[in-house]
């Protein structure tokens, strides 16, 4: 099961990658393919939108027919199909299919990794095992930063998504050859979503993953590129900077978050904290544009430390989730996380070009980052109503 998991990982570490990829991308698809920013958008929404419905089918086959099928299959059929497909692309509809495609495919990768952890350990690893998971795999975030500009700086895109594609074929074998399905107990009852969703303590936990994980997702899935080309004419090495330097932050932010209930006393107030920084540092870039980079940079990098909260609010809501309905559980929580980056991206490109219009392209993103930071703090005034239980 070690080697299982590994590959496991690593697929979620592609996943991560294929999720945040378009924001270096993104230069060479405008200028190759004739791609806007809503487009990418519109492309960028659609991988979390298809993400997050294929949870309600992953969570029955988690349950039904196990980690391993369900997670090989989908992966080799949408991710490696997906990336094949935009390695082809000829225009922008392309894009937006195979980004599709792709979410399609990864839907099931982290699911099956918190299904195993939850059979398998104690409830009181669970979060730890989380933030871990998600920490080790952020590496796809900064393999899509600074690496991904070099690569397609020195092969060319189609050729990069070529061997990503070959990469991701090997990875999805591997799971299919290597994962083992944990043994269900004798006895065990059936259950449904419906009952997940007559457990009330659940309700204030899932908005709060709705809307929580968007911004920060967001932010580095798409808007960091066109912010920092056009307050500070980035070139591409240096919006791999950027990206990557996010990107390290939110992998610092998920093995912090991992064992934050520890360190803060309860996952509650620890998920609150973090985010209201986060809310904070959104409503800087709203209030007073930072004058040069580097200070952009950073408060990037502290948006990506302090909202990679999405391992502490899946601890949350897992204590509440009845053993035989693990699958169906962790997957509508990841539904509701998910889905609210998809909801946030499609929304995200159309509010930016009526806020340009009306404001300018520089001041509309300052507005498009408070509309942001009051997301999140709706989010946090609902999340303020969830119990705590012991792990």
């Amino acid at each position: 099961m070690r080697a299982g998991l590994a590959f496991l990982v690593v697929a979620y570490c592609l996943s991560q990658f294929f999720r945040a990829f378009l924001a270096v991308l993104s230069p060479v698809l405008r200028d190759e393919l004739g791609a806007t920013t809503g487009d990418l958008a519109t492309a960028s929404g659609l991988w979390f939108a298809a993400f997050a419905v294929m949870q309600l089918p992953v969570g029955w086959a988690l349950d039904t027919v196990g980690p391993r099928r369900t997670a090989a299959v989908l992966f080799i059929l949408g991710a490696v199909g997906g990336t094949m497909v935009f390695a082809t692309a000829q225009g922008p509809g392309a894009v937006i299919l195979a980004m599709g495609m792709i979410g399609f495919g990864c839907a099931p990768i982290l699911m099956a990794t918190y299904f195993i952890f939850a059979r398998q350990f104690s409830p009181l690893m669970f979060g730890t095992l989380a933030g871990v998971t998600v920490g080790v795999s952020s590496l796809g975030n900064l393999l899509s930063a600074a690496p991904l500009a070099w690569a397609v700086d020195a092969f060319g895109w189609r050729e990069t998504l070529w061997a990503t594609a070959a990469f991701t074929g090997i990875v999805a074998l591997g799971i299919a050859a290597l994962v083992r399905d944990p043994t269900k107990p004798d006895g065990e009852a059936n259950g449904s979503f419906a009952e997940l969703l007559r457990i009330r303590a659940l309700w204030p936990i899932l908005i709060g993953m709705f809307i929580c994980y968007a911004p920060m997702a967001g932010i580095r899935g798409l808007w960091i590129t066109p912010y920092v080309t056009d307050f500070f004419d980035a070139s591409l090495s240096q919006v791999g900077t950027a990206t990557l330097i996010m990107g390290l932050a939110m992998v610092t932010g998920s093995f912090l978050y991992g064992s934050a209930d520890r360190i803060v006393g309860t996952r509650k107030r620890a998920a609150i904290g973090g985010n209201l920084i986060v809310a904070a540092m959104c409503l800087w870039l709203f209030a007073a544009p930072p004058s040069g980079l580097s200070l952009a940079i950073t408060m990037f990098a502290i948006i990506g430390l302090f909202g990679a909260s999405y391992p502490l609010f899946m601890a949350h809501g897992r204590t509440f989730l009845p053993p035989h309905l693990t699958g169906r559980g962790v997957s509508l929580l990841n539904l509701f996380g998910m889905g609210g980056a998809g909801v946030m991206q499609f929304a995200s490109g159309p509010a930016y070009a009526h806020l340009s219009v009306n404001l300018g392209a520089e001041a509309a993103y300052g507005a498009l980052f408070a509309i942001f930071a009051a997301a999140i703090l709706l989010g946090l005034a609902a999340y303020m109503f969830s119990g705590e239980r012991p792990a």
